[in-house]
């Protein structure tokens, strides 16, 4: 049986000492809050990056980039380094990280606040078919041929060869692994914000029949809803995991709130 680790006493701060803030990073969120820390003395902040992304954009604090070894490795990160808060902004779908997160700052009693993209909602003209997870979303895709554009990042591709039948169009940030792709499988490399009208005009010049994406949330890539919406396509829409057992906030002032707070309050 493995026994947990000790927890560590937490280490007198100096008084005046500026709050030492660890940033769970992956959305535009986050880094916006990062932006706010940067220009204000009562934050000592550091961002984190998973490195899933081979060229993340430019932070305003201090990165690291990279996994921390499980729970217990974040738990020990936080311990050597002396975090005083923890805010995970993280993406909607990353829920191994943020597991972790919960984990790590629970044992050693950091307060941890989620900062989260509120997801979208479906609106009058939406044709969106609810899936739980990417390996549902392929089996809902169904029997007959489609044209299918897949916007679900590199994450949960290698699920769609389930469904080899369908012709994909795969855009993602980064290029996927080869072998996780479905046999009749285009990939485009771009990052958001996209414009309505530009995604309205790539639906048609592939000649869409349906869109898959996970639902995220935020403005970058909302247009391919409103494109789906307006040439009346279908979309399977991959609902994020819960979050469960961690305060959520979907604004960046009251995540500033709750680190500047005291303990007692």
């Amino acid at each position: 049986m493995t026994r947990p680790s000790p927890r560590a006493p937490p280490a007198a701060k100096t008084p005046g000492a500026p709050l030492r803030v660890l940033i769970l990073g992956g959305v535009g969120e986050a880094r916006r809050l990062a932006e706010r820390l940067a220009g204000d003395p009562r934050f000592a902040g550091v961002m984190s990056l998973a490195g899933r992304t081979s060229a993340p954009l430019e932070q305003s604090l201090p990165t690291r980039v990279g996994g921390f070894g499980g729970a217990e490795g974040l738990r020990r990160y936080l311990a050597a380094e002396g975090f005083d808060k923890v805010v995970d902004a993280t993406h909607p779908f990353a829920a191994r990280i943020q597991a972790n997160a919960r984990l790590a700052c629970a044992a050693l009693g950091v307060p941890l606040i989620r900062l989260s993209r509120p997801p979208w909602r479906k609106m009058d003209g939406d044709r969106w078919i609810e899936a739980a997870d990417t390996v549902a979303a392929a089996r809902l895709l169904g029997p007959a041929p489609r044209r299918v554009f897949l916007t679900i990042g590199r994450q949960g591709v290698g699920d769609f060869r389930l469904a080899p039948w369908h012709e994909y169009l795969l855009r993602t940030i980064d290029p996927p692994d080869p072998n996780d792709l479905p046999p009749r499988c285009e990939v485009i490399l771009a990052r958001g914000p996209f414009a309505r009208d530009d995604e309205i005009a790539l639906m048609r010049a592939a000649r869409i029949d349906v869109v898959v994406t996970k639902n995220s949330g935020g403005a970058a890539t909302y247009a391919k809803i409103e494109a789906a919406r307006a040439l009346g396509l279908h979309v399977v829409m991959i609902a994020p995991p819960l979050c469960l057992g961690v305060m959520v906030t979907h604004e960046i002032d009251e995540a500033l709130d709750f680190l500047a707070a005291s303990p007692s309050s």
